[in-house]
């Protein structure tokens, strides 16, 4: 399925690039929408991680430029992270700030994790706005849930609009008077932000997504919403891997 033009337009293969272009203003704008890093934060604290991650091996897939990085330093700052994404840029801005040395940068998209050293387990992963911009989700979830512990959780940090009306037209309202201005303004293009709203608005309900998840072996599948305006439009899906039996 690569190549694969998805609804919002931009293909799928071309979404790492569309992040290059923008990344030296992302910090920028994403600091401009109230919650965003509380919100990254509060899915990291989600996934309950004991004793300040002391001993765990944590993956952060979909970094960016570092912000689902810093919510899960927060949640565990004992923990070893290794954080990837497909996109140079976006990973160049987020290895020029100060980190522990107990984080660690990867350039890789999710399909190709295996091919570029980072293999399981995980004892928790944080996966931030990445299924959606994926080819083929179920392939990537299973992928995924084979890089957890058995017993081990996921956290999923993602938009999902699809089965509400007011979320819907909140989403919309929020991205073509604030988001797509901003982002134009920014960088002069429209691309990346249109590419937000349109594939925002294709992707999964949350009753889809939790049996999408479920279809891919994950268990005790559940999901919270956020406060302020993201309130039932960004939310925190957890599922885990299934304890092995004997």
């Amino acid at each position: 399925m690569s190549g694969t033009v998805g609804k919002s337009g931009l293909r799928r293969a071309q979404v790492p690039s569309a992040f290059d272009q923008d990344a030296s203003s992302y910090d920028r704008l994403v600091g401009a929408n109230p919650g965003y890093h509380e919100h990254l934060a509060k899915s990291a604290e989600r996934l309950r991680l004991p004793g300040l991650g002391d001993g765990l091996r944590l993956l952060d897939i979909g970094c960016g430029t570092g912000a689902s990085t810093a919510a899960l330093l927060k949640a565990a700052p004992h923990a070893e992270i290794v954080a990837a994404d497909a996109s140079a840029e976006m990973l160049e801005v987020a290895r020029a700030k100060k980190w522990p040395p107990n984080v660690t940068f990867v350039h890789s998209r999710v399909e190709d994790l295996r091919d570029n050293g980072v293999d399981g387990p995980f004892d928790g992963i944080l996966a931030a706005y990445l299924i959606r911009n994926v080819d083929d989700p179920d392939t990537e979830l299973k992928s995924l849930l084979s890089l957890l512990k058995p017993g081990s959780s996921i956290a999923f940090h993602e938009y999902s609009v699809k089965e509400s009306l007011r979320a819907r037209i909140v989403w919309t309202l929020v991205c073509w008077a604030i988001i797509i201005p901003l982002g134009y303004a920014a960088t002069r293009d429209l691309t990346l932000y249109k590419h937000l709203w349109r594939s925002v608005a294709s992707f999964d309900g949350v009753r889809e997504y939790s049996r999408r998840m479920q279809r891919a072996g994950f268990t005790g599948v559940s999901n919270e919403t956020m406060t302020g305006w993201q309130n039932g439009v960004v939310h925190t899906f957890l599922g885990a891997r299934p304890e092995e039996t004997t």
